[in-house]
């Protein structure tokens, strides 16, 4: 497969509703990029107008391009908004990451090292329970590393490029461990597939049911480890059983009829 090179323009997109204090600390973490992306897309699931006058204000000083895309809040719809977002960005590369996960100053870079043709990138994460992350939501500026108190998975903390490449490995078929709140696709890819599938409403499964069909795509998966690292606030997770139930449906239906495209995507919002 061809390895791509840094020159790449990257879109990153993201995700967030009525998080302002998490927004606000992610957003730094973007400023403090080694290698900035080349705009920034908020993908907003129907925040109050508190959220969209912070966001007007950051545009002013912004080191780059940021957008604000913004639907009624009608439930939980990640699905929707992402593919609005998506088809709205103007490069090639999309990052994408929720609205309360704060970025290690090489994640950027990292990705788009990574990034190569014919696959999509899914990194891991830190998880920062609720004391740590009341301190960095109070303090910005509070540094973290390996023997900061309060993480539940601390070996997801150490970055090396050396052992990255060592230890990245690519997956045809995994849905192991996929999450939308750390990865990164070729456009054109997510384009193919349709992007997300807008059946999915309500917590669980969109990212993975994504995963599938770019599986059946013959889009492999490179799973990083020691690189592209991100920080996870702590929150509270509110799942609706029953939607649970019809996305773990939805999810199997994409496993066992091979799709490639959805009905429901991305295609309704491209020009």
């Amino acid at each position: 497969m061809q390895r791509i090179q840094n020159e790449t323009q990257v879109s990153l997109i993201i995700s967030t509703y009525n998080n302002i204090e998490a927004l606000k600390v992610v957003l730094r973490s973007v400023r403090n990029q080694t290698r900035l992306p080349d705009e920034v897309i908020i993908a907003d699931d129907g925040s109050y107008n508190e959220v969209k006058q912070f966001i007007r204000q950051e545009t002013d000083t912004f080191p780059v391009p940021l957008l604000h895309v913004w639907q009624p809040d009608e439930g939980f719809r990640v699905a929707h908004i992402r593919n609005k977002a998506i088809a709205q960005s103007r490069f090639d590369y999309i990052i994408s990451i929720d609205g309360d996960i704060v970025l290690h100053r090489e994640f950027i870079a990292d990705h788009t090292f990574f990034a190569e043709k014919g696959c999509f990138l899914q990194g891991g994460r830190v998880i920062l329970l609720r004391s740590i992350s009341q301190k960095i939501i109070a303090n910005p500026e509070t540094t973290i590393h390996f023997f900061t108190p309060s993480i539940y998975n601390r070996h997801n903390i150490l970055r090396s490029l050396g052992l990255a490449k060592l230890f990245t490995q690519t997956h045809q078929q995994s849905t192991r461990r996929i999450r939308g709140c750390n990865a990164s696709f070729w456009k054109e890819d997510l384009i193919k597939v349709n992007g997300y599938n807008e059946e999915f409403v309500g917590w669980g499964f969109e990212d993975k049911e994504l995963a599938v069909r770019l599986y059946h795509a013959e889009v492999k998966l490179k799973r990083i480890r020691f690189a592209a690292i991100c920080f996870h606030l702590h929150h509270k997770v509110q799942v609706n059983q029953r939607r649970l139930d019809e996305n773990t449906r939805l999810l199997k239906i994409a496993q066992e009829n091979h799709l490639v495209v959805c009905k429901e995507g991305i295609s309704k919002y491209l020009r």
